[in-house]
This record gives C-alpha cells, structure tokens and sequence, in this order.
C-alpha cells in the first residue's frame, strides 16, 4: 500500500524559495510553488528590453559549493547528513561543480570590487594578499599592521561564526547562550565599523573593510563585527558570476526543480494563509493551506514563506493565530534600508575604464549611513554600487553596447520621501554624474536605455513592509536567535526562508536559510518520509 506523500507550498520563488523546493523535493515531498511575478527569482527577478538584460537584484555569487550541493540533488535523496563544508571546500575548492555545469555557466570575477574613493583614487579589492598589501602600503603604510592583526582576528571570526557555527539553527535562549562567549571573545559583537577601526587609522581603509554589509542591507555602523567573516568568505571561495546574468541562474534552478517532480504556478498571488483553529489553550494551531487571490484554495501539509517577514504575519494570518508574532512585534522590528536601482543601456565609446563590480563612495561616510538608516532622510550626496555586467558577458546587450545597472542605498518608506517626484530626480543625478565624474565618459550622449525603481516597487511589487530591501536589517539584536525563526512558533506546520529569516541576506545566506529550514521540516516529518522511503 503506497503512503501518499505529504504536499508541501513555497510562497515565492526567490532563491531561498527555488533552493528550498529543491531540498524538500529530495526529501520525498510533493512541492508546489506559487509565485505572485509573472517568472521566477522575486528579487533576482530579470528584466529585458531593447535587446539588453537586465538582472533586478543580486549580482554578486559566492560560495560556488552552495550551488553545487543543489544541483547535485535527486529525487528522494537528500545530502542533509553530509558535512556542510567538506574537506576540499574547507581547503578553498572554488570549482563550480560537475552538477552545476549542467544548468549554468559560472565564472570568477576579478578584482571583486574597484572601490572609488570621492578623490578618483581606487582600491581593487581582489582577495590576494599580495596585492592588498601593496595597495595598503601605497594608501596608509601606517595600517599595514594593523591590517595583518585584522585579517588573523577576522580569519578567527570567519572560522567560529561561518565554518562552525553557520549552519546553527538559533530556535532557543540557551543555544544562543552557549554561543555567546566565543563570539565576545572574538569580539564580534561590537559594530562592525568600530571593529575595523580598531586595525585602520586610514578612512579609506576602514570603508574597504566595512562596506560590504550594504550589499545585505546592514549599516556598517550598527551590524555586529562578526560580519568581517565576509572579507574571509570571499577571500576563501573567490567572487563570481554567472553567464547570462543572476536570471540564467535562476533559470537553471527553476529546471533542476521541475526535473525532479516540483511544479511553480506563476502569477498567483497569496492572500491568506489558511490555520485550522487551535484545539486546546496550550496547542498551536495547524496549517491548512492558502488561499489565493483568484479565489483558489490550495491545502498544504507545510506551508513555507519565502515572502517578506512582515507581509507573512501581518497580511496573510490572521492576528488571532500569532501569540509570537503579534503587530506590534512585527511593526517594531528594523528594517533594511531600501533602494533606488538604475537600470541603462548604452553605446560603447571605447574609453569605458570600469570594472565588472564597482563601487564608487561620495564625499560623505558615517553621516551618509546616518542619514539612510536613522535620520531616514535622501541626502543630496550618495554612494553607489555600479554594475556592467557586459564587460564579462557582452552577449547581455546589443553589439557595440553595454548594460548596466546602478544601486543607490536610500531609506526605507517609512521616510515619508515621495519617489513618484524624488525618484526621477535622483535617477537624472545619477546619471549625470557618472557622465560628469568620468565613470562613464559621454554616458548622457551614448545613453539608449534607462528605467529606474524606487522603494515602492519594494513596497508594491514585492509585498516588503516600508519598501525594504534586505528583510529584516542585520543588527546584533536582531540576528542569531533574536531573527525571525525558520519554523514558526506561533503555527505548526509553517516555516519561514529567506533574507529575513536565519542566518540572514545575501545569496549564500539564504541557501544556508533554506538548508536550515529542511533540516527543521526533515525533523518535524521524520516518520513520513522514513515511510516513503521504505517503500
């Protein structure tokens, strides 16, 4: 007699809902996806026009293994007892991987970033102690020491706090407990930006050092120092890229999904999730299923959000079912700063001196970040990270053009800025810019293309509370066990993945949240799928 399989529905087709369909596939699940985009990727969402391609979020990969340890899945064979970083990764193995070949392309990028300062000066952070050192020196050869004190300290951070402690799944106080004097020992719960200027007198050096986290949504200036483990991550794994762009990735996970049994319904937007009322003061209510917004029910053994936080709880379960999660909870918690993001096409005039990942900082440092995140105020100057993709990958626009895409970090809407009026003035600033400050000579005569979206497509489009962009921001109080559970507490059978759940934002992040998030199902379905697989 076979044992029916037990469904399960991911809300969003994000890389943590794509990476999660395909972990609960091999673990035996019959998994449906629904996604309220008429494609796949949520914020990895692609655009074309004009013959250009044009990825709308992540555009940085790193850890190759991540990927490969997905495409490497099969139906009813899952690798979740297997090591997470076996001995080659640890050894700093940066192949893609025999399975990934299979589905995309993926390439090293260097340097990582050509970091700008507001002077024209750069600094190519490549990952190569050589040539970091002999950009040290030239820059403030004062820091040279304190650049190798802080890259043993952070080494020690990225082993502790990425190595052994990445995977932890922070669901009580007391895990969280034991944890907690390694990381003030390695004193990694201090600010990120106060950690660095602990090695750097340099402001230019501090700002290499410290920038990255706005790649997640984190303010340097309040982001716990365990966040230096990302100098290592990159470091150890390289920085990378895949042919056709972020989408192709996407692409390739959406296929790997279907060939293994899973089905994606595109535009279909979630209304509610459905709970069963709870028998008993003591017990959780149970999942039901969801319903969407054409009236479809659909009914569901476990139902997993890859969809905002605060858009989950607040907007589609009702109030009386989340004991955990009540709104002003949700509403208290701080959010991501949001994003103006340039999309442009333009003729090569051959005297383009950029490079694939670039990142240009204003005149302003600390006070821009204080602007953005407390003040919430949009300051007339602004950093930028700008990204041409054709300089790898020309096949991305017409011939004799390149496409590009520039990230503005803004405050989040609950600034109260108007972007139906503030969001084509930035977006014309931007551009003249980068034409005027040399970065792109002549961009404003050579400009073909150029569309833009502000906060509000956050806030509209993809259902993130105040237009955020990262999910819930990264600060000491709001990480490890103080982050949003990936297994609800408030309703059995529901599961959250994704940049605002554990451990965080950013690609290889919310891989890792998706791996968490099957361990916690695997565990809760144990005798189900031992069924299915004894049959």
């Amino acid at each position: 007699m076979n044992k029916e399989r037990s469904r399960a529905i991911i809300i969003g087709s994000g890389f943590g809902g794509l990476s999660l369909g395909l972990r609960l596939q091999s673990l035996g699940f019959d998994t449906t996806i629904v996604e309220k985009l008429d494609g796949a990727g949520g914020r990895a969402y692609v655009k074309k026009v004009n013959g250009f391609t044009f990825d709308m979020g992540p555009t940085v990969i790193t850890v190759p293994h991540f990927i490969e340890e997905l495409f490497a899945l099969d139906r009813d064979s899952d690798n979740l007892d297997q090591p997470d970083f076996p001995a080659p990764i640890l050894n700093g193995e940066q192949n893609p991987g025999i399975a990934t070949a299979k589905y995309a392309e993926i390439v090293p990028i260097k340097p990582f970033y050509r970091i700008y300062f507001d002077d024209k000066s750069y600094f190519d952070y490549d990952g190569d102690p050589v040539s970091t050192r002999e950009q040290i020196s030239q820059i403030a050869p004062e820091d040279l020491d304190g650049y190798e004190r802080f890259h043993k300290d952070a080494e020690a951070i990225f082993k502790r706090g990425f190595l052994e402690l990445g995977y932890t799944f922070f669901n009580d106080a007391p895990t969280m407990l034991r944890v907690l004097p390694d990381l003030l020992k390695l004193d990694a719960v201090r600010s990120l930006f106060s950690f660095t200027s602990r090695y750097f007198s340099s402001d230019k050096l501090r700002q290499v050092f410290s920038f990255e986290t706005l790649l997640i949504g984190g303010n340097p200036l309040a982001v716990p120092a365990i966040y230096a483990m990302i100098h290592f991550v990159e470091k150890t794994w390289g920085v990378h890229y895949v042919m056709g762009g972020t989408g192709a990735l996407v692409q390739g996970m959406v296929q790997k999904f279907e060939e293994m049994g899973g089905e994606i319904r595109y535009q279909a937007e979630v209304v509610s999730i459905d709970v069963a009322d709870r028998k008993g003061w003591f017990k959780k209510p149970v999942i039901k299923g969801l319903t969407l917004a054409n009236g479809e029910v659909l009914t569901a053994d476990a139902v997993v959000s890859n969809a905002d936080y605060a858009h989950t709880y607040m907007t589609l379960i009702d109030s009386k079912h989340r004991r955990w999660n009540p709104d002003w909870r949700v509403r208290n918690m701080h959010y991501s700063m949001s994003l103006l993001v340039v999309y442009f096409g333009f003729k090569d005039s051959g005297n383009l001196d950029l490079r694939h990942h670039n990142i240009i900082l204003g005149p302003r440092y600390e006070e821009l970040l204080t602007d953005i995140f407390k003040r919430k105020i949009l300051a007339s100057d602004f950093s930028q990270y700008l990204h041409v993709p054709t300089i790898t990958d020309p096949a991305l626009a017409p011939n004799g053009h390149h496409a590009a895409y520039t990230l503005i970090p803004v405050p989040h809407n609950g600034s109260g800025i108007d972007w139906s009026i503030e969001g084509p003035k930035l977006t014309d600033t931007v551009l003249r810019f980068l034409d005027d400050e040399g970065y792109i000579p002549g961009l404003m005569d050579n400009l073909v293309h150029s569309e833009f979206v502000t906060p509000d497509y956050f806030e509209i489009t993809l259902n993130s509370h105040l237009g955020n962009s990262f999910g819930v921001e990264p600060r000491l109080t709001q990480s490890a066990f103080f982050r949003p559970h990936n297994r609800s507490e408030d309703i059995s059978g529901l599961y959250l993945v994704g940049a605002s759940s554990q451990p965080g934002a950013g690609t290889p992040s919310v891989m890792m949240s998706a791996k968490m998030t099957a361990r916690a199902i695997a565990e809760d379905f144990s005798e189900t799928i031992s069924q299915w697989r004894d049959e």
